[in-house]
């Protein structure tokens, strides 16, 4: 089973959601058409594969993990994009997939081989084209008053191992020069919309089995035991079973 395989169900449901300001302002800030080409690695259930959907002609999504995969497609079927699926890893991607205009990457740089990736990048990024290292997380500015102990709870649970390996990928987002140092590559502009809106106690509390660290797989029989003690740290901050939430979603800008 793969890392992610116990959280494809509920990560399209539970993450801080891609508004769809987030897309426009994206997609407005690179000119995008409908006769652009848009590829999606570590794709995950689709999530900026699909949202940026209206905004180009064709789309493709790799991710080594095929329960993600499933989830792709049936979020793909629902909204009515054609997505073509690819199941595998950037390293990997035959040479013969072309080029695209933009390439997408979610919370899954981290993930990547830093070597092989920048050469398979060379070779996908179209002339003109753009790199988008995407996220979107609930706001640390202290505008969530629930989320510091929220994370302490995770952190509590999680084995120390899988918590670190998860940590790379926060320090990989800030520092992202480093990653395509020495590359054609170099990060250009940030796009940052940030949004508010509610969300239920119940899941909330239940987006912690999202992550790596706090997944199904990863805790085994003491998940319901974390999902008792986030459901009790959350509840002095709720209001009527809900909890308010600021969410920021980015997109670094990358290009030659």
């Amino acid at each position: 089973m793969g890392r992610f395989a116990s959280t494809a169900s509920l990560y399209e449901h539970l993450r801080p959601p891609y508004p769809s300001e987030f897309f426009r302002s994206v997609a407005h800030k690179l000119g995008l058409t409908k006769q652009g080409s848009l590829i999606d690695l570590g794709t995950g259930p689709g999530l900026l594969a699909l949202g940026f959907g209206p905004y180009v002609g064709r789309i493709v999504g790799v991710d080594p993990e095929p329960a993600m995969l499933d989830a792709a497609r049936r979020a793909a079927a629902s909204a009515g994009h054609a997505l073509t699926l690819i199941e595998g890893k950037v390293e990997t991607l035959s040479p013969d997939i072309g080029t695209f205009d933009v390439v997408t990457i979610g919370r899954a740089l981290h993930w990547m081989d830093r070597e092989p990736t920048l050469v398979r990048l060379d070779r996908l990024v179209a002339r003109d084209g753009a790199i988008l290292i995407c996220a979107s997380f609930s706001a640390t500015d202290g505008s969530n008053p629930w989320l510091d102990g929220y994370n302490d709870v995770r952190r509590r649970w999680s084995p120390a191992k899988l918590w670190e390996e998860a940590g790379m990928g926060t320090r990989t987002h800030r520092d992202l020069p480093a990653f395509f140092r020495g590359s054609a590559f170099q990060p250009t502009e940030l796009v940052t919309v940030e949004t508010s809106h509610t969300i239920s106690v119940q899941d909330l509390t239940r987006r912690t089995l999202t992550y790596s660290s706090s997944s199904p797989e990863a805790l085994g029989e003491n998940a319901d035991a974390m999902l008792r003690d986030v459901g009790q740290h959350l509840a002095p901050f709720s209001r009527h079973g809900a909890i308010a939430e600021t969410v920021v979603s980015t997109a670094q800008i990358v290009k030659r």
